[in-house]
């Protein structure tokens, strides 16, 4: 099985990638595209953008240093952290069993009501995540962490605030890892978790592609948002891209930037 860690060393310098690997046929090639830096730079920010064509097995990313900083993850975390719940029965069906609202009114309007798991991984519902991660804990939660091999695996920081404001951090070419390995359905828990996570993902349709994503949206829950993140895959007939992309949140209209700019980069790579 070839390694990964030279994918995207000459990005940085540096083995940036995990010791397994993308996919198990042949080497991928990486490449620089300098020119995706322009869409972060129009619109008035810092960013980084990461992609993988599958059929390819090309990874392309904006720059050569902020695609390997590890940064804490946001809303992100919510593929994960809804795989665990799944598979440790936290939750047991994505589409009936029910997290109460707990009463206390937020400014983000969505998240005061009941919230199924798919209903609130498409609101990005923070106390409902924290209130999943209460009851799976924190034994349960590093072992999946652990197993994931996701970012630094460190969960120090609050059960309920390790991937917000705690000591987890990941870079945008271990998210593209994670989330590849989750397109194939090789994660190390069962295929119903990953298939059922793979259906709850909110999508976006453009023209005859389809983007299923995650954003992330670090400070949101306190109201002071400062880095935004979109990971995910898109879908082109056949083709498939793994991507992650973050940006500093400088002004509002930074938080819509976040698929905007996702989407001209992936027509740039010929994704979509």
């Amino acid at each position: 099985m070839p390694n990964r860690r030279h994918v995207l060393g000459a990005l940085a310098g540096a083995s940036l990638l995990p010791s397994h690997a993308f996919a198990d046929v042949v080497y991928q090639r990486s490449e620089i595209h300098e020119d995706l830096a322009k869409h972060f730079a129009d619109a008035g920010t810092a960013g980084t953008f990461v992609g993988y064509k599958i059929d390819d097995y090309l990874v392309i990313a904006s720059d050569r240093d902020r695609s390997g900083e590890a940064k804490l993850p946001a809303s992100t975390y919510k593929i994960p952290n809804s795989l665990i719940a799944l598979e440790t029965g936290v939750v047991g069906d994505p589409d009936k069993d029910i997290f109460k609202w707990d009463g206390v009114v937020r400014d983000i309007e969505a998240w005061n009501k009941d919230h199924t798991l798919r209903s609130a991984i498409a609101a990005s519902a923070v106390p409902v995540y924290q209130e999943i991660a209460r009851r799976i804990g924190q034994e349960r939660m590093q072992k999946y962490v652990d197993l994931f091999e996701y970012g630094n695996r460190d969960i120090g920081g609050g059960i309920d605030h390790f991937w917000l404001t705690g000591n987890l951090r990941i870079d945008p070419v271990q998210q593209v890892d994670f989330v590849d390995r989750l397109r194939r359905g090789t994660l190390p828990v069962s295929k119903r978790s990953q298939d059922l996570v793979r259906d709850i993902l909110p999508v976006t349709t453009v023209g005859d592609s389809i983007i299923r994503a995650k954003s992330g949206l670090l400070g949101a829950e306190i109201g002071k948002p400062s880095l935004g993140w979109m990971v995910g895959w898109a879908e082109k007939g056949s083709a498939n891209t793994v991507f992650a992309l973050n940006l500093d949140v400088r002004e509002s209209h930074h938080i819509a930037d976040r698929m905007k700019i996702s989407q001209q980069c992936l027509t740039d790579i010929g994704a979509i």
